[in-house]
C-alpha cells in the first residue's frame, strides 16, 4: 500500500492577498493557483487550476469592505475545494463579517453571525481560525472547531517597545473589560472602563469613566474601528479627565463612512491596527499604524496542519 502523506495548500480569496503572502512567507510555501473571477451579472466564479485531491486546503478571506461579496466568494471557494476532493478545509477569516449581530436585542432581529456559521459549515468548511470574533460565545454557534485568536500579545509587543511609562488600558465599554484587563496585565498597567450608550447604530456616548485616568498615558483596547464614532467621544472623555497622551488599538480597522476624517481631527497619538483587514497605503500615514498578524496566523496554520496544539498561542507570554 502506498503511504499517504499530508499535503498543505494555501489559497487567498481577493480581500485581502497581502495578508496571505505574508502568511505564505513565514510557512515557506507558496500562494496556491486558483481562478477567481466575477461574471457581469455579479456571480463569482472560482476554480482551483491545480490539484487539491487528498490535500488541507487553508483559504484565507477576511469578510470585510465588500462583505457580502467576500463572504459568497469564501463559501464557494469552499464547495469548489470539497467538490475537488480536499482532504479537508480550513477557513483562515481574519475578520468575521456580521459578528456584531450576534445576540437578539430587540425582537424580529436576526443573529448573522449564527447564520453565517451555519453558510459556513453547510458549505463544507471544516475547521476555522478567526481571529478577535466581537464575541468569544461565537465559538458556539459552530459544531465544528474553531481557533480563536487574539492580537493583544501583538499590541502588548508594540507598546512595551516604545517603553511609555505611566500607562493606562481603557476599555471602551463593559463589554470589552475582560480584554482589556489581559492587555493591562501583559504591560503592568492599570485598568479603567467607560460606560458607554448607543443611542443608534455606529452612534456612541460616554456617560462615565471608571478608574483614574488623570495624569497618564492611556491605551483604549478594541476588536475593531467603524466609523470611528466610539474613539472619538472615548478620547474627548478622557482628555476632560486629565490623560496626558492616548492611543488607540484595534485589531480590525474597517474605516467606513467618516473614519479617515474623525481619525485625523481626533486628539490622539496613534491609531494602531492590524492587517486583517487591508487598510489603503495611502492611509498608512500620520495617526494611522499598521501592524501584521501574519506570524501568529502562520503559526496557527501550522500546527493545525501539523495536528500540534494550537492553545499556546492563546497564552499571553508566547513569543512569535
Amino acid at each position: 500500500m502506498t503511504e499517504v502523506t499530508k499535503n498543505l495548500k494555501l489559497y487567498t480569496g481577493r480581500i485581502n492577498p497581502d495578508l496571505a503572502e505574508k502568511i505564505a512567507q513565514h510557512l515557506g510555501v507558496s500562494l496556491g493557483n486558483i481562478k477567481l473571477t466575477t461574471f457581469s451579472n455579479g456571480e463569482i466564479y472560482a476554480r482551483y487550476l491545480e490539484s487539491v485531491r487528498g490535500s488541507d486546503v487553508f483559504i484565507v478571506q477576511s469578510i470585510s469592505g465588500a462583505l457580502n461579496e467576500a463572504l459568497m466568494e469564501l463559501l464557494i471557494m469552499t464547495d469548489a475545494a470539497k467538490r475537488a476532493s480536499a482532504r479537508s478545509v480550513t477557513a483562515v477569516i481574519t475578520h468575521y463579517g456580521y459578528s456584531r449581530q450576534d445576540k437578539k436585542s430587540a425582537s424580529r432581529e436576526p443573529i448573522t453571525a449564527k447564520l453565517v456559521a451555519n453558510l459556513l459549515t453547510v458549505a463544507g468548511v471544516d475547521r476555522i481560525i478567526a481571529v478577535d470574533l466581537h464575541q468569544g460565545q461565537i465559538q458556539g454557534f459552530f459544531d465544528i472547531p474553531v481557533n480563536h485568536l487574539t492580537a493583544l500579545p501583538i499590541f502588548a509587543d508594540y507598546f512595551l517597545a516604545k517603553g511609555i511609562e505611566n500607562l493606562c488600558v481603557v476599555s471602551p465599554d463593559v463589554g470589552r473589560a475582560k480584554a482589556a484587563k489581559k492587555l493591562a496585565d501583559m504591560l503592568g498597567a492599570d485598568l479603567a472602563i467607560l460606560a458607554k450608550a448607543r443611542p443608534d447604530h455606529n452612534v456612541a456616548e460616554v456617560t462615565n469613566v471608571i478608574g483614574n485616568v488623570e495624569g497618564k498615558a492611556c491605551i483604549i483596547n478594541d476588536d475593531m474601528i467603524d466609523t470611528a464614532g466610539s474613539i472619538d467621544a472615548a478620547v474627548k472623555a478622557l482628555r476632560a479627565q486629565g490623560a496626558t497622551a492616548i492611543f488607540i488599538c484595534a485589531t480590525h480597522g474597517l474605516f467606513s463612512g467618516p473614519a479617515y476624517e474623525r481619525i485625523a481631527n481626533v486628539e490622539a497619538e496613534e491609531v494602531i491596527v492590524c492587517d486583517t483587514v487591508p487598510v489603503p497605503q495611502e492611509q498608512q500615514t500620520g495617526k494611522i499604524k499598521v501592524i501584521t498578524v501574519a506570524p501568529l496566523l502562520a503559526k496557527a496554520v501550522s500546527n493545525v496542519f501539523l495536528e500540534a496544539s494550537v492553545s499556546e498561542l492563546f497564552d499571553p507570554d508566547f513569543q512569535l
